[in-house]
């Protein structure tokens, strides 16, 4: 008979991670974070030294921009190597990176969870467009961070007379997963998780290379559990941890809703926008959702959209999906990102991303830190801070239709709304409006080449992509370009003859 996985306490199971493992952590924001694990980890290595030269792997950013989650693991000699999708949440990590301590790359988030599922297979690697034309491609730095970080990890390759991008793989010797229940065998199932993530494939690929998998777990149980409830079979579980409620709470913002686990109620109302400029936006966003659209809001600014589609009773009308897994529900915002309220369905993350990248999106609703004189977009670089990003490249190149939100300057804006008119009363320090971006996480020339949808929506004006770059195509009642938008711009002015922003973007809130 096969052995069963053994329970241990937290430092013990981590004490069995070598010096230079390369290590998949799993987890979304706070959601799926196996907690109890990275502190247990940090603990040891603070204490003991060991272990040392880590690689670290991660498709989506954990932490909660303080000390929880993949932060526990930013020392200086406990890593050699990180490759993530995210860091904004880990902003310690952030710090090795730019400081060059570490060796450390940003790869889009939807190609690592798949690319652990090829890992698991023995496949080469996986075979995309994602990323082509941006910092990723290998023609523009290849996602690498720092003049630190020599080895390639992707390359440019001709297949059927078509370039695209191969993501290599490499061996993975450790998994740290997180379910809510282990049984006496070792099988997880997520009762009470809000996602599922890649835990799967992080659990395969570890398991055939010979390495070891550390599932932390809410509770045992004694019986077998149910056949069709387990999404990692415990013939690939080694240890079993079980943590304190305070290491599992369900994510970094809650210890437990039911409502990210459940469905067939109500759906809660989000509290009515106030802010002026993010009442424009997300009103002029929500207009380019059809009905029957299935549709990703990132997090920010977009997140507005949902809850004035709740206000106009638009919220049923169309599909909201997470990249995590979750859809339909209202996607759940901060440190609970990732997770769904009422959700439909909850489904793996790679599995998610296979449909966003074959074309499953109508629109998504993204955010955009810098825009560029030819539609590029960068939302990793900003300022002296690396955020990396995360699910956008995928999400931002597969979209039929795409709509970037974004205050059309930032730091110190203000507006007011009289009458349905807009008047700047204090202007933003920061342009957004950029003749070249810093970095390029979606590129302006390739969408208008294959011919996507973009509109670029401020609380000014609205933006649209051509093959010759940025139209103005609306301005706000009130709005002088010549005033208002030229003279805040590294660029200008457009082409376009602009029509009037909707009146109903301009609407007070419902009482």
């Amino acid at each position: 008979m096969r052995r069963a996985a053994r329970v241990v306490g937290a430092d013990e199971a981590v004490a069995a991670i070598p010096t230079g493992a390369t290590v998949a952590v799993g987890g979304f924001v706070g959601a799926g974070h196996p907690e109890a694990l990275t502190a247990a980890l940090e603990r040891r290595f603070l204490a003991t030294g060991t272990p040392r030269d880590l690689t670290l792997v991660y498709a989506a950013g954990q932490g909660d921009r303080g000390s929880r989650g993949l932060n526990h693991l930013a020392h200086a000699g406990l890593l050699r190597r990180v490759i993530g999708g995210h860091w904004n949440l880990a902003p310690r990590l952030g710090q090795l990176a730019l400081a060059g301590e570490i060796e450390a790359y940003n790869l889009p988030q939807g190609v690592l969870s798949v690319l652990l599922r090829e890992i698991a297979a023995g496949r080469p690697g996986v075979f995309t467009r994602v990323g082509l034309e941006t910092f990723v491609d290998p023609l523009h730095g290849g996602g690498r961070l720092n003049a630190r970080t020599t080895e390639p990890l992707v390359e440019r390759v001709e297949i059927d007379g078509e370039t695209m991008l191969r993501y290599r793989t490499f061996p993975v010797n450790v998994a740290l997963i997180r379910a809510t229940t282990a049984d006496r065998r070792g099988n997880l199932s997520f009762e009470r998780e809000g996602l599922i993530g890649e835990v799967l494939p992080m659990a395969q690929a570890a398991h055939n290379q010979g390495g070891i998998v550390i599932a932390q777990v809410e509770r045992m149980t004694d019986g077998a559990a149910e056949p069709k409830s387990v999404r990692v079979p415990g013939l690939l579980v080694d240890f079993v941890v079980v943590a304190d409620a305070a290491e599992h709470a369900q994510t970094f913002g809650t210890a437990f809703e039911a409502d990210f686990v459940s469905a067939g109620g109500l759906v809660p109302v989000p509290e009515p926008v106030q802010i002026p400029e993010r009442r424009v936006v997300g009103a002029r966003a929500l207009r380019e959702i059809r009905k029957g659209d299935v549709v990703n809001l990132g997090i920010g600014l977009p997140e507005t959209v949902a809850a004035l589609a709740a206000e106009r009773g638009r919220l049923g009308e169309f599909t909201l999906t997470v990249e995590s897994g979750p859809t339909g529900g209202l996607p759940a915002g901060g440190l609970s990102f990732g997770c769904s309220r009422q959700p439909e369905a909850i489904i793996d993350q790679p599995a998610q991303f296979d449909f966003y990248d074959g074309g499953g999106l109508d629109v998504a609703v993204l955010g955009a830190a810098e825009v560029g004189e030819d539609g590029s977009v960068n939302v990793s670089l900003l300022g002296d801070r690396f955020a990396g990003a995360g699910g956008f490249i995928n999400i931002a190149q597969s979209a039929r239709r795409l709509v970037f939100c974004c205050p059309f300057r930032a730091d110190g804006l203000a507006v007011e709304i009289d009458g349905g008119r807009l008047r700047i009363v204090r202007e933003g320090a920061i342009a957004k409006f950029v003749r070249r971006v810093k970095q390029v996480c979606f590129h302006g020339p390739s969408a208008a080449a294959r011919g996507q949808q973009v509109l670029y929506v401020t609380e000014r004006a609205v933006f649209t992509l051509g093959p010759d770059g940025l139209r103005l195509s609306e301005v706000a009642p009130g709005i002088d370009p010549a005033r208002d938008l030229w003279p805040g711009m590294e660029f200008g002015p457009l082409r376009g003859t602009p029509v009037p922003m909707p009146s109903d973007c301009f609407a007070a809130p419902v009482k």
